[in-house]
């Protein structure tokens, strides 16, 4: 394909230019439509001229509906961005991120998506719809998927759309999350995906963090063995990263864990763990749910998290180990190559 991309460009110079204008106005028409041509120059930083004039070519050759609510994306349309997407992401050098940010790391796969989530929020939309792509290829009938919270999470569920090819999937929380906002809890985020697949979900009703004496108490339950059992047998778990300070702060940690966690550099948070840039744990937080050495039972470990000030804390993660697949975005991939 490569040899086939350098020869377009020789023989037809701007081909390819007009191809990833084209293609960038019917992505974004897709995650957000309907939407008016305003609104859409605005967002992709194009003129308003131009935008008018690429708009009545899409229009005119069926990709786009424009009706009074904004422009949709017809089914030609929706057929055309798939078939272009691989053949659009090594034209724009997407291929060879992709492989210098999978050698930086050590891991199995990565994926990279256009943008950065730190400046605008459709990328993480994108990040979650490129998680559910790569979950529809491994996932198989009767697995287990085991989900964490946070805003990443919740934009894959999101994106989640029935999974044909994978009946019968139960998906379970990785870990309590009894006091963050709803939407962002490991428990909502996993009904949705659960309920968007057509799979079943177990619920794990624990708050987060918890003292010693309230864990030891509450892992005696039969009713949270039963799920914790589930949880630790996970075919898949798909999670996201976060900043230390600032996952601590979220969580109302205290002062004496907040300055532990800063006197020691902690860089990123994942599982309750705090990391420092070289993948050290800094400090434990008691949960109830998922531990760093259950993720070796696992067949697949996803982590999802972009942004470039996000960079720093999937570096010191990754120095763990433990996960096998990153999918991030454009601005967080050329952060970490920076790195």
């Amino acid at each position: 394909m490569r040899a086939l991309i350098d020869l377009q460009k020789k023989l037809f110079p701007d081909v390819l230019e007009v191809m990833q204008r084209r293609y960038k106005i019917l992505h974004y028409i897709q995650l957000m439509g309907p939407i008016g041509r305003r609104s859409l120059a605005d967002n992709i930083e194009m003129g308003e001229r131009l935008v008018r004039s690429e708009v009545d070519f899409l229009n005119s050759n069926g990709f786009l509906d424009i009706t009074a609510k904004g422009m949709m994306l017809t089914t030609e349309g929706t057929n055309i961005l798939e078939q272009l997407g691989e053949f659009m992401k090594e034209a724009s050098g997407f291929s060879v991120l992709e492989q210098s940010v999978k050698d930086k790391l050590h891991v199995d796969h990565v994926i990279v998506v256009p943008g950065n989530s730190d400046e605008v929020d459709w990328v993480k939309q994108e990040m979650g719809k490129a998680a559910i792509g790569f979950l529809r290829s491994i996932l198989k009938n009767n697995q287990t998927i085991a989900v964490t919270g946070g805003t990443s999470m919740a934009a894959v569920a999101a994106m989640m759309t029935p999974l044909e090819n994978a009946k019968n999937c139960m998906f379970v929380p990785a870990r309590g999350g009894l006091g963050e906002r709803v939407e962002n809890q490991a428990n909502t985020i996993c009904a949705e995906m659960a309920n968007k697949a057509n799979g079943e979900y177990r619920l794990l009703h624990v708050p987060d963090p918890l003292s010693e004496e309230s864990y030891q108490s509450i892992i005696g339950e039969p009713s949270v063995k039963e799920i914790l059992q589930l949880i630790r047998q996970a075919d898949v778990v798909i999670h996201g990263i976060g900043d230390a300070m600032t996952m601590a702060e979220r969580r109302k940690a205290s002062e004496e864990v907040l300055q532990r966690i800063e006197a020691g550099n902690a860089v990123s948070e994942a599982f309750g763990y705090y990391f420092n840039k070289t993948g050290e744990v800094i400090h434990k937080v008691r949960t109830v749910g998922l531990q760093l050495e259950d993720l070796f039972s696992s067949q697949c470990v996803v982590a999802v998290a972009g942004g470039t000030s996000k960079a720093k804390a999937i570096m010191s993660y990754f120095q763990q180990g433990k996960s096998n697949v990153l999918v991030t975005d454009e601005g967080a991939a050329k952060e970490l190559i920076r790195e």
